[in-house]
């Protein structure tokens, strides 16, 4: 079975640079259901299908392109997750984090994530973009279980998993192109199924503001490597309270393309900022 190790991680950054050549990258993005249009703004875009990765599955879920996209946008030199691998198909926390691995081996030393996500807090409408500051990790597994590799923090700390240089770009770059940007903590949960109304109370409780099943793995390999990094949700529907309609995930695809065109203006704006940061 793959360890999802270091060294796996670097069979797949060689397969990829045997495809793009050796650029250096400097940032990885990860593109969350819907929102993978912005992998079409990227410039001299090199496509690989995840099938033509070694260790990377096939995509599963509708939204999802399963690409691995490499090139320039906002003036850097980038590598797009167009899909990503959740622990609700089956597969481990190392391989959900894995991408992130690959990331690094090929250069990156920043991360940008985003994910759709549930509305927890009330201050949080359909269509909202937020900033994410911290999380709560309620998947209850850790992608760092297992072999550590040479350059990895084996007890990283997560006072600070997303770093505040990056939040203050992100903020600029909303200002400049006129993006209300909320700000809150998210909720990383298991899945596949949508939150209970009581467990929406109790995530309440906690503190969080979104809920969503992914992220939190990528986030978390990130900081165990020394990396930077951003996030945002957008928001696609309000968790579910007794008596609302059923939530699905054609709502959610449905809300990341109504949004699509800010979201993609906010992080090309976002790569331009964080250059200097």
């Amino acid at each position: 079975m793959p360890e999802y190790s270091a060294t796996e991680a670097e069979v797949a950054a060689r397969a990829i640079r045997d495809r793009t050549g050796s650029h250096a990258t400097s940032i990885g993005i990860i593109l969350g259901s819907g929102l993978g249009g912005l992998s079409r703004q990227i410039d001299e875009a090199v496509r690989i299908p995840f099938a033509e990765i070694p260790g990377f599955p096939a995509a599963t879920v509708a939204g999802h392109e399963g690409q691995v996209i490499v090139g320039k946008l906002g003036g850097r030199q980038v590598v797009a997750l167009s899909g990503r691998f959740h622990m609700y198909e089956g597969h481990p926390a190392r391989l959900a984090g894995f991408p992130v691995r690959v990331f690094r081996s090929l250069g990156a030393r920043e991360l940008f994530v985003s994910n759709a996500a549930g509305g927890i807090s009330e201050k949080l409408k359909a269509g909202d973009l937020m900033m994410i500051c911290d999380h709560l990790n309620l998947m209850y597994q850790n992608p760092l279980i297992g072999p550590v590799a040479p350059d990895e923090i084996r007890f990283p700390d997560m006072t600070e998993a997303y770093d505040t240089g990056l939040r203050k770009a992100l903020h600029a770059a909303a200002k400049k192109v006129g993006v209300e940007l909320k700000e809150g903590v998210y909720a990383g949960l298991l899945g596949p199924t949508y939150e209970a109304p009581a467990e929406v109370k109790m995530l309440r409780m906690l503190g969080a503001d979104a809920v969503g099943m992914s992220t939190v793995p990528e986030v978390i390999v990130a900081r165990a490597l020394g990396m930077r990094v951003a996030g945002v949700s957008c928001i696609t529907n309000a968790a579910a309270t007794a008596g609302a309609p059923p939530l699905n995930h054609e709502e959610v695809l449905a809300t990341t393309a109504r949004v699509g065109d800010l979201f993609q203006r906010l992080v090309v704006e976002f790569l331009a900022e964080s250059a200097t940061t």
